[in-house]
């Protein structure tokens, strides 16, 4: 009888799956649930070698959620770049925000074509100098960026919008970079645009922006961003807006279940809350119960509120939630 083992083995045209690593590692999100939405991992975020896609109405932070992956990307040491079509990034709410803007790599290419191309030029040669250290590339957005075939175009001489061949670009550019991400050790943050569909009567009306479907087959993760822009947003004591609550839902997930969802907190001159919708999470694995506004840690029957969880995990005196700062990857120097 034949060893298969033995034979699978011997192979020299092909590896066996057992020998890949498949896990590159993750740059975290800043916050903590949504780090388990995402990766399947509290101490998680954006997978390293693959696209993640943040998807959503405008004013719903989506750049901020890219910013807080930079934040996270320069503390471990990894390279960060910015692809800008937009035009309107600002260095200096960056730096508000913690992102060291002379760490941050910029580019503003004026097409689709020339933004990947330029992902794919930076990431070749920082990989000349440097083979291992992750990169974390943000794109914003693929859903403003122009085809090479619409920019010839006379816009003066009516739409310069040709959906077909948009699409096409963007399904072929995606093609190309695909497997460069995996193997240069990069992670992709695209963030997409949400637009109605016209004459929807019934159903959803929403739909991506960025050049048909290509992208939702390409991406690892796709996350959508919901905010209501009247009852989300935050107010201080003068009814002055200072930022706002919503929520993330997993559309696409490999690397984790996908579906799930948490809640976010942003306020504009700090960011995201790291701790906001954690004890809500822990619920959902199991790991607390909730009777009222009470949580118990089921592991030691210790009893909090959830308001007062972000000051208990950093007092490193309560070493009852040790088994918490454990699952988070959570580090207190005192």
């Amino acid at each position: 009888m034949v060893n298969t083992q033995d034979v699978l083995s011997r192979l020299t045209s092909a590896g066996l799956l057992s020998a890949e690593k498949m896990d590159l590692g993750y740059v975290s999100t800043g916050v903590f649930a949504l780090n388990k939405v995402v990766s399947g991992k509290y101490g998680g975020g954006y997978p390293i070698g693959g696209i993640t896609e943040i998807i959503g109405e405008s004013s719903t932070g989506k750049t901020i959620f890219i910013t807080h992956a930079f934040k996270e990307a320069q503390k471990l040491g990894y390279y960060t770049i910015l692809i800008d079509n937009e035009f309107a990034y600002s260095p200096a709410f960056a730096e508000t925000l913690g992102v060291d803007t002379s760490k941050l790599v910029y580019k503003t290419p004026d097409t689709i074509e020339k933004c990947f191309s330029a992902i794919e030029d930076i990431t070749k040669e920082i990989r000349e100098y440097d083979p291992d250290t992750p990169i974390v590339v943000g794109f914003d957005s693929i859903g403003t960026a122009q085809s090479s075939s619409e920019a010839q175009q006379d816009m003066l001489g009516g739409s310069n919008m040709d959906g077909a061949m948009r699409a096409k670009e963007v399904g072929r550019c995606l093609r190309k970079i695909n497997p460069i991400l995996r193997s240069r050790k990069v992670s992709l943050l695209i963030i997409n645009q949400v637009r109605s569909k016209i004459g929807v009567m019934y159903g959803d009306p929403s739909t991506r922006a960025g050049g048909g479907k290509s992208l939702e087959f390409y991406c690892a993760v796709s996350l959508k961003v919901n905010s209501n822009k009247s009852s989300d947003v935050l107010r201080d004591a003068n009814k002055q807006p200072i930022g706002i609550k919503g929520k993330l839902v997993g559309k696409k997930n490999k690397v984790a279940i996908p579906f799930q969802e948490c809640e976010f907190k942003l306020v504009y001159d700090k960011g995201l809350d790291p701790y906001y919708g954690l004890a809500s999470q822990l619920e959902k694995d199991g790991l607390v119960s909730r009777a009222g506004g009470w949580y118990t840690l089921i592991e030691n029957d210790t009893k909090f509120q959830s308001k007062d969880l972000e000051g208990l995990l950093l007092d490193k005196s309560k070493v009852e939630f040790d088994c918490l700062r454990n699952l988070l990857e959570l580090n207190v120097d005192s």
